[in-house]
């Protein structure tokens, strides 16, 4: 049977009382709340599905996803446009106290619920006529603005349209349409961005009129039902080793985009079809069998507030965007393989841990009874997955989080063999206190409270030295046999990072260019970097608690660039340190030098050369490389990516005035997209606040990848397959903004050039083509106006 029409129209409680005499209720009817969804063959939902939701993702939800969505309104999905908009902002760096969480379909179950906190509608909630649906939606207003007043024909917008991140913004409700359309007439829908088409303009016309009705999610197959039935009693065992083990599997995954898939799992592979169903994995009142009630909890670790959580799979209703998208395959050798971590090995759990801060924020003792083997394997065997959880996660606009990080770097892991030991096991639930996070100060953490974890972190390294003097290098030395290899197939067994400035991106195998630092990554190293700025990591928490991670994890950075630096000779060792921290505070020369001071012994690797640093990135690269996925790549046996790659030669200037990404095709053939990337010099990372004073524009340098890489370009190229040679040439003499201007006259396709959509729309359609599992909608929010 056909799920019925759902629109329920109800007086809207004391708020209609005080609004009765209000000019919209005079002219439009008292409020009603309306509902607008319906079952997906009603004709109206299949015109949604069809015509409309095409032109909101590739128009709108450019610019409206994440929580850096303009006004936070998300236009991804039914639920976030009955959301509407708010005049809160998600991020905000300065604020005294923690803001209340408005995650959509966790915080707020239903519109009223989001009125109730401060979202007012972008569609008409009145009267529902054709006439009025359309005078009355700030979402139309806002189009119909755009359609009478176009962008101005000129190239470069004038300083009438603010732009940036951080540009005002005002979120008129419908009460307030009439002053905005009239203060500022030219800042029309699509925001600084030519105009939708008249067909697509005259197909969301159509929509609004008729009241702007959205399809229900359509029912799931019966396979697929079946499998998340599977997966649910899988996480729902009632063995205290099996909810132990949910319990690590879910403050790992929550954020993933899970679907089901049985194409193999560490060998590169894409799935045979396209995935279509995508759920993500939340804590449950409720078991298996009953309708699902999430638990809001600002961190997946929280106390719940039940005796029992449950683990259920929610589908999600959303558009793919690039800068959440984190996909992650169930199937059964999944199973198979998390049974073998978890429920196979022979161990003791006795009591379950509680969710009181000083255990629940601390894994080293939340989850002590875990073999350490399970737990790293857990995490590395995806390790791009679990790093991408601090790019793609909350973080998502996070220059406070990210400006610790170089704009390019290579990671490596240590291999799980020589932390698979029951002593191990020990000496972290031993340096447990001292592997405490910022993250149990809450929300409201006090900065001051820094000096603290820097005793505890000095405390832990030690120890760890003491350690592997002990008990590691008894039994080995310090060799390539530390690294972890990949199991000889697995292309997580190296990871790239590049920062964007207040965005990140990372891929698979090393590319680029070799970079000026290294990580190695350990088990507690790893595990911390999750928690740190994944699991505890709150975007709405007050200056304090921000502050306070961003601190923290300058030590884990200095520590993966330790453990990978105690591999090269101790002259080395000494002279990178210095060069990669360049001007740095006296305290923190006083770190590193108590960390060079307390490395046990000189690596028994042999060196030939002046050049210890790149000799090891190769001999590290030779023996991950049958792993390395050689996706980002450039491949100099093909003569377009080999003359391409003259682009990696640029240093200064150039690289200097390019933005942090941009996209670039190359006509022929088969047209090819590129990207390319702007990497910051710096003198060294540790100024929280003065990160302008520690730039090096002369170390600025240019990356070119195969394919689109982050989510966020800041401009896009054109240039056909015979111009690429003049292309190049002119990117080498670019050496001012006028220059550079000159390069996008003659190939860029600037936000205001008339072809803007088209391009875009080819830039996604290759994107889903040859990158289907990474695609996603790409972030214009970033764009430059040069």
């Amino acid at each position: 049977m056909k799920r019925a029409l759902i629109i329920f129209l109800f007086l809207a409680g004391c708020a209609s009382v005080t609004m009765l005499d209000s000019p919209l209720t005079q002219q439009f009817g008292p409020v009603a709340m309306t509902e607008r969804q319906v079952d997906d063959e009603h004709t109206a939902a299949q015109f949604y599905q069809r015509d409309v939701q095409p032109i909101l993702e590739n128009r709108c939800v450019v610019c409206h996803g994440c929580y850096d969505a303009p006004c936070q309104l998300k236009l991804s999905s039914p639920a976030g446009i009955m959301r509407g908009a708010s005049k809160e902002k998600v991020y905000d760096g300065t604020r005294i106290l923690a803001a209340a969480p408005t995650r959509l379909g966790i915080d707020a179950q239903n519109t009223q619920q989001w009125r109730d906190k401060g979202f007012h509608t972008v569609l008409n909630e009145r009267t529902q006529t054709p006439d009025v649906n359309l005078a009355n939606s700030p979402f139309y207003q806002m189009l119909a603005q755009k359609q009478n007043h176009p962008l101005p024909k000129k190239a470069i917008l004038s300083k009438q349209f603010p732009l940036g991140l951080d540009r005002p913004e005002f979120c008129p409700s419908p009460e307030e349409m009439p002053n905005y359309l009239q203060e500022h007439p030219l800042w029309g829908m699509p925001y600084a961005l030519p105009a939708l088409n008249k067909d697509e303009h005259n197909t969301l016309t159509k929509w609004v009129a008729q009241g702007a009705i959205m399809g229900l999610p359509p029912e799931l197959p019966k396979a697929i039902r079946k499998q998340v039935d599977v997966w649910e009693q899988f996480l729902n065992q009632d063995s205290l080793k099996a909810q132990l083990a949910s319990r690590y599997i879910y403050e790992h995954t929550y954020l993933a985009s899970l679907y089901f898939d049985d194409t193999p799992l560490f060998k590169g592979q894409e799935p045979a079809q396209p995935v279509k169903f995508y759920f993500r994995l939340v804590r449950s009142s409720t078991p298996p069998g009953l309708p699902i009630h999430p638990i809001a909890s600002r961190r997946p670790y929280d106390d719940p507030g039940v005796k029992r959580v449950y683990y259920r799979l929610v589908q999600k209703h959303e558009s793919i965007v690039a800068k959440t998208h984190m996909p992650y395959r169930l199937n059964q050798e999944r199973m198979n393989w998390m049974k073998a971590l978890f429920i196979t090995p022979d161990y003791v759990v006795s009591t379950l841990p509680g969710y009181h801060t000083e255990i629940a924020a601390n894994p080293f003792l939340a989850f002590k009874d875990l073999p350490i083997a399970s737990r790293y394997r857990f995490m590395l065997e995806e390790a791009q997955f679990i790093i991408q959880g601090f790019i793609k996660g909350p973080v998502c606009r996070g220059q406070v989080a990210l400006n610790v990080i170089d704009d390019h770097f290579w990671v490596a892991f240590v291999d799980p063999e020589f932390q698979d030991d029951p002593a191990f096991n020990d000496f972290l639930i031993q340096q447990s206190d001292y592997l405490r996070l910022p993250g149990e100060d809450a929300s409201n953490a006090v900065a001051v409270n820094w000096l603290k974890y820097a005793l505890l972190h000095e405390s832990f390294l030690k120890a760890k030295n003491k350690a592997i003097r002990d008990q590691l290098l008894s039994k080995t030395s310090l060799d390539l046999n530390l690294i972890w290899d990949g199991d000889g197939q697995n292309p997580n067994v190296a990871l790239t990072i590049f920062r964007h400035f207040d965005s990140s991106t990372v891929v698979q195998g090393w590319a680029g260019q070799k970079p000026k630092t290294t990580w190695l990554i350990s088990y507690p190293l790893l595990e911390r970097i999750h928690y740190l700025l994944v699991a505890e990591f709150d975007v709405y928490g007050n200056i304090g608690h921000q502050l306070m991670t961003r601190l923290y994890m300058d030590f884990l950075r200095m520590e993966g660039e330790a453990n990978f630096i105690s591999l090269l000779p101790q002259k080395e060792r000494v002279r990178l340190t210095q060069h990669w921290y360049r001007d740095a505070s006296d305290a923190v020369k006083e770190h590193l030098l108590h960390t060079e001071e307390m490395t046990l012994a000189e690596p028994t690797i042999p060196y030939v050369t002046d050049q210890p640093y790149h000799e090891l990135l190769d001999k590290m690269d030779n023996l991950m490389s049958p792993a390395m996925h050689p996706q980002f790549r450039l491949n100099t046996s093909n003569t377009l990516q080999k003359n391409i790659a003259a682009i990696n030669s640029l240093k200064g200037k150039p690289a200097t005035l390019m933005p942090e990404i941009s996209i670039l095709r190359v006509k022929g053939k088969q047209d090819q997209l590129f990207t390319i990337i702007r990497n910051t010099g710096h003198s060294n990372i540790t100024g929280l606040l003065y990160e302008e004073g520690n730039l090096l524009p002369e170390e600025d340098y240019l990356t070119v990848l195969p394919g689109v890489a982050g989510s966020y370009p800041g401009a896009y190229f054109d240039v056909h397959a015979r111009d690429l040679t003049a292309f190049i040439e002119q990117l080498k003499s670019v050496n001012n903004e006028a220059s550079y201007a000159k390069l996008k006259d003659t190939f860029g396709i600037r936000r205001t050039h008339e072809q803007f959509w088209s391009f875009s729309d080819e830039v996604h359609e290759w994107y889903k083509i040859h990158q289907p599992m990474d695609y996603g909608l790409l972030d214009y929010n970033r764009l430059e106006n040069r």
